[in-house]
């Protein structure tokens, strides 16, 4: 097996994408919202309650490149791949329904021997009138297919203060929540078919990270946001450990002013590592 090493700093159209009031609504149910009390987010889970404006979670960017054909990365199988990090930044609100249309690049494959990751950065413009709407960084674990020689990349520095934590955020993921959030998009079968996780080393399907991501950007959006999607500048984090559906995310977030450091727990476990989030003053 190999990678498509010649693909880097190639750019191609990733497509457009369009949603609705439905798409934007079904993916705050898809990570968790009004869950826990039904009259809590409404902003987010419906458009015509009185009085309140819908309004989009900020992290619904991730959603906006289509899944229209890109470049073939390699010839490795599903069942080696595994989301390692994710960063999104908003230039924004982002509207109810509408289309985008995203660009993407390969920014680089980097060689973990034995393993391999794949970064790519897309950039998502509003269709018609061309505004920036998000930038986003993605970077694919795929198992094996490293030792090829190549650069095995860096990371930035990163710490938690050494104190306790300005905000701890606890959610309860649904036992079909994967279900529920795959129907934003995301079909890969590891998150519901017994078959497949089991080939890729787990006892049954895990969520999806973006879902957990989701949960996470919820979470800083009332903690540090006061709810206000304009204010969501950023936020990217490392997935470090899967989840099971049913499990409870707690998210602990350590404010320092316009920047924030936190982790996503699974009791004792960092499941979403390196967390790094900015607040825009609105």
């Amino acid at each position: 097996m190999t990678l498509n090493l010649d693909l880097v700093g190639q750019e191609w159209d990733s497509g457009e994408r369009s949603w609705t009031s439905t798409d934007t609504i079904l993916y705050a149910l898809g990570v968790g919202a009004g869950a826990d009390d039904p009259q809590t987010e409404l902003a987010f889970t419906t458009e015509n309650s009185h009085a309140v404006t819908q309004q989009v979670l900020p992290t619904f960017a991730v959603l906006l490149p289509s899944n229209g054909d890109g470049p073939v990365l390699g010839d490795f199988e599903m069942a080696q791949v595994l989301h390692a990090e994710q960063s999104v930044t908003l230039h924004g609100s982002l509207p109810s329904a509408g289309t985008a249309r995203t660009t993407s690049r390969v920014v680089g494959f980097y060689d973990k021997a034995p393993n391999a990751l794949i970064t790519i950065e897309s950039s998502s413009v509003e269709a018609g009138s061309g505004r920036l709407l998000a930038e986003l960084r993605s970077t694919i674990f795929v198992r094996g297919e490293g030792g090829f020689g190549g650069n095995r990349g860096s990371a930035c520095p990163w710490s938690l203060p050494e104190r306790l934590p300005d905000h701890t955020m606890s959610y309860r993921t649904r036992s079909d929540q994967a279900l529920l959030y795959r129907l934003s998009g995301d079909r890969n079968p590891l998150h519901s078919d017994p078959w497949l996780a089991a080939r890729a080393g787990f006892e049954r399907p895990i969520l999806h990270g973006l879902c957990t991501y989701g949960f996470t950007g919820r979470a800083l959006l009332h903690a540090v946001c006061d709810s206000d999607p304009a204010a969501f500048a950023a936020m990217s984090a490392r997935f470090a450990a899967p989840v099971r559906p049913g499990q409870e995310l707690t998210v602990v977030i350590w404010d320092e002013g316009e920047t924030c450091y936190f982790q996503t727990r699974v009791g004792d476990t960092v499941v979403l590592d390196r967390g790094v989030f900015s607040r825009r003053t609105v």
